[in-house]
């Protein structure tokens, strides 16, 4: 028995040639052993196969396909294996959780107004005080109106609650900051958020990670998790990653739903709708790791949502989070995509003051003025 190995940008390939005489003076323990090598070596090559055929595709989609990670659910392929028991119980679980109804169902009808001719009578909510933590005066910037029907023998009325909205015009202005840095490095992160303690979202970048020791704390972007799926579908229709994705977009119709609730609303929900349905995501997500190679593309998706599952997940817990940064990816799309224009800022101090400029003129854009 001969083995030729030669190295691959992303791998090994292996050769083995056996000579049919010596073959044949293998023992049946021998023989077991050359087979179980064989079947390593077929498993390997068949993983790696995956893996550059994924690669293949995705570069192809990267460059000539559209970029929008619009998944459609008839893109379907029949499951080539059946699942174990521990599998399909998961599944079952999921579905269960698809075929129960939403309380956020957009088809679930609402409450009529209340006729108009009926008398109202206005209660007004307002602060006890205007005055703003930092000492400015508070301005009124809108209200919410609710209105509940009351009755009193003989007589229905309705009464009006009015909560005003108030706003500081220092603390509140929703503002962009841009930092210019020299490098990738974790330390300018660092030096930028100082002392600040919150909830940092933000991808898998490797510099962020001192930060989370100091006290912030991580919040993972559930669109970069959903990506790797998605990528992984668009390359050779994978029916795990279509599977993920139609996960992903039951949490997001639950987000689309909760978007305008206040903070308790939008908790109490997620907890209702979009924990189970991450709790079982996550538990198909183990059971298929266990049966998918190391090195192929699956596996990958996989391993980048189980090992930060609890920081993607962050958000059901905490109302004020939103799953993902797609928002903020959003704000510094301009920079992304004219940094191919500008290639150079000159210098450090024509960075940083270019990053004050634009730092001006998109707060500017959000708070409504012309820049």
């Amino acid at each position: 028995m001969r083995q030729w190995s030669c190295p691959a940008r992303t791998g090994t390939l292996r050769f083995m040639v056996i000579d049919e005489q010596a073959l044949s003076e293998l023992d049946a323990e021998q023989l077991r052993q050359v087979s179980q090598r064989l079947l390593a070596e077929l498993r390997h090559q068949r993983a790696l196969n995956e893996k550059l055929a994924y690669e293949c595709a995705l570069l192809k989609r990267l460059k000539f396909a559209a970029k929008s990670e619009r998944h459609s659910a008839d893109q379907r392929n029949l499951l080539e294996d059946e699942l174990d028991s521990d599998l399909a119980a998961v599944e079952h679980e999921i579905e269960q959780l698809r075929s129960a109804p939403a309380a956020t169902d957009k088809q679930q009808p609402k409450r009529a107004p209340l006729p108009a001719h009926l008398p109202r009578r206005e209660i007004q909510h307002e602060p006890t005080s205007t005055t703003c933590l930092c000492g400015c005066q508070l301005k009124r910037i809108g209200e919410d109106v609710a209105e509940k029907l009351d009755y009193v023998p003989g007589v229905f009325t309705v009464e009006r609650h009015v909560r005003g909205k108030w706003a500081c015009a220092k603390c509140q202005m929703r503002a962009v900051v841009y930092d210019f840095c020299e490098s990738r490095a974790g330390e300018h992160a660092r030096a930028f958020l100082g002392d600040w303690r919150g909830s940092l979202i933000c991808d898998d970048y490797a510099g962020y990670k001192a930060s989370f020791s100091l006290g912030v704390t991580e919040a993972g972007c559930l669109a970069h998790a959903r990506r790797k799926f998605f990528d992984l579908h668009a390359a050779n229709k994978s029916q795990i990653a279509e599977f993920a994705l139609q996960q992903f977009a039951q949490v997001y119709e639950v987000e689309r739903e909760v978007q305008s609730m206040a903070a308790p609303q939008r908790l109490q929900a997620r907890q209702q709708h979009s924990r189970p349905t991450l709790d079982a995501l996550h538990a198909w997500m183990v059971l298929q790791r266990q049966q998918v190679a190391g090195n192929s593309a699956t596996a990958k998706a996989l391993d980048y949502s189980l090992k930060r599952w609890a920081a993607l997940t962050r958000f059901v817990d905490d109302p004020q989070l939103p799953p993902d940064n797609n928002w903020i990816e959003n704000q510094i799309r301009p920079i992304a995509l004219g940094r191919s224009n500008w290639l150079f800022a000159g210098s450090l101090r024509a960075g940083q003051r270019a990053a004050a400029v634009m730092s001006l003129i998109q707060s500017a854009r959000m708070n409504g003025h012309d820049p």
